[in-house]
């Protein structure tokens, strides 16, 4: 790989953040641009000592001349200046997932998708293959609590990415993953989201059959019983399912949960395993028992299996906890009604304390057609908080996204304790008010504006 230049449009991003850093660590010069820096990621690119700046500016993208490739994300609008001055200069440009698909993906290519757990799934397929010898090509969307980089390119005939069914780019509204032509597939779960760019189930769901029929014949899908359910795939030979029903391959049960970690098992028809994690929820269960029988399935041993999923910490904002002080703070990335739920019946099910969640969806999850997602969403929650969202970017052509006081209103309708609170100042106050033990866990993929690191800081 001869060393260039590039340039990426929206670095701040968890992939592209990622992606920019593996260039970077190859000798590559690599500088950025985006209109919100906000930790962890922030932090990630400062501590790294990337090159980049707030705002558009194609002067500062072309101080050194013009870049050998544009990486274009998604937040770069049709009026983007960089964008328009890529476009009027004919620059070589790629979305991110093209980059994926000519950088990273390899010979064995393994591919984690679905609609929740991919993130989490493909971090610890990374640090599994890392930790036997395999030196994948990797990329996932998040910080893993190992401290191994997000994304990282190497020589290896192996590739773990995650599969993101959001649209790959401004071009083309196709989802991610079509790039990643996977040989081993692992999908973790099937539940409609993203409505502003999947407006019913149906054409959700055809996004991944379409994925599963780009396996090949001679490679290997893993399948979690309840995607297997939805799609019908009991005639497909080349699936192997994992879930905590009897008759999956793989089958989890015996869980048991504290603040500090969980055990279980995973049988298969030969032998039974016990595992021991750090993670947290029932959800992760399911993500480690589909993650196990990939790594058994491609030939590791199930010792060094074992062994690697014992030293898994997680990662980050995936139900990380920050402070244990007089209250307790976790923070986690669910963006949706359906992973908000699944963090809180976890939190309610390991600490007998009051539960208050604040949440904010991201824009798919603010469309009106996603309403009926919300019913009876938090009920694990003591109380729920929507704070002022941030801005989306709406289109004239459609019904106006949902905003916070009408968010708290159709929660209203399911849960007794339910408000908006538009001030930060005022939303950090009362948090800081609640009883000694009580849990806070703030659930979004945005920043909320340093509220986090405020009540970090105080109960710390």
């Amino acid at each position: 790989m001869n060393a260039k230049r590039i340039h990426f449009i929206g670095i701040c991003g968890v992939a592209m953040s990622a992606i920019a850093l593996a260039f970077k660590r190859r000798g590559w010069k690599v500088t950025g641009s985006d209109v919100g820096f906000y930790p962890p990621i922030s932090t990630y690119l400062q501590k790294n000592k990337v090159d980049y700046y707030p705002g558009w500016h194609p002067e500062k993208m072309t101080a050194e001349g013009n870049p050998d490739v544009v990486v274009v994300g998604n937040v770069a609008s049709s009026t983007n200046p960089e964008w328009l001055y890529v476009k009027k200069n004919n620059l070589p440009y790629q979305s991110y997932p093209e980059i994926i698909q000519k950088f990273f993906i390899k010979i064995n290519s393994i591919v984690c998708a679905g609609t929740y757990g991919k993130s989490s799934s493909a971090t610890l397929l990374t640090w599994i293959l890392k930790e036997t010898g395999h030196n994948p090509s990797y990329m996932f969307g998040g910080l893993s609590l190992n401290n191994i980089p997000a994304a990282e390119l190497t020589d290896s005939d192996w590739s773990v990415v995650e599969g993101d069914e959001y649209k790959a780019s401004r071009w083309d509204t196709g989802p991610k993953f079509a790039y990643y032509s996977p040989t081993h597939l692992l999908l973790t779960s099937l539940v409609w989201d993203h409505a502003d760019v999947y407006p019913t189930e149906r054409k959700y769901l055809q996004a991944f059959k379409k994925l599963l029929k780009n396996v090949p014949k001679n490679g290997l899908k893993i399948i979690s019983e309840q995607a297997q359910m939805v799609l019908d795939l009991k005639k497909d030979k080349l699936v192997v399912t994992y879930g905590s029903k009897f008759d999956n391959d793989y089958r989890y049960h015996a869980i048991n949960q504290t603040p500090e970690k969980t055990t279980f098992e995973i049988a298969t028809k030969d032998a039974t395993y016990a595992i021991t994690t750090s993670c947290l929820g029932d959800y992760m269960v399911e993500n480690i028992t589909g993650c196990f029988a990939l790594a058994q399935q491609i030939g590791i041993d199930p010792k060094k299996i074992i062994q690697a999923i014992h030293s898994f910490k997680g990662m980050k904002r995936r139900l990380e906890k920050r402070s244990e002080g007089r209250v307790v703070v976790y923070d986690d990335i669910a963006h949706s009604p359906t992973k908000a739920m699944s963090v809180l019946e976890t939190l309610k099910k390991v600490y007998e304390s009051k539960v208050v969640a604040i949440f904010e969806p991201n824009t798919g999850n603010r469309r009106p057609e996603a309403t009926p997602w919300y019913d009876h969403a938090f009920n694990a929650a003591d109380e729920i908080i929507i704070p002022r969202l941030t801005k989306v970017k709406s289109d004239p052509h459609e019904a106006p996204s949902i905003e916070g006081s009408e968010l708290a209103e159709i929660i209203s309708k399911t849960h007794p304790n339910a408000q908006y609170i538009e001030e930060d100042d005022e939303l950090t106050k009362y948090l800081l008010s609640q009883p000694i033990g009580t849990v806070v866990v703030f659930l979004g993929s945005h920043g909320f504006r340093g509220m986090i690191e405020a009540v970090v800081k105080e109960k710390s």
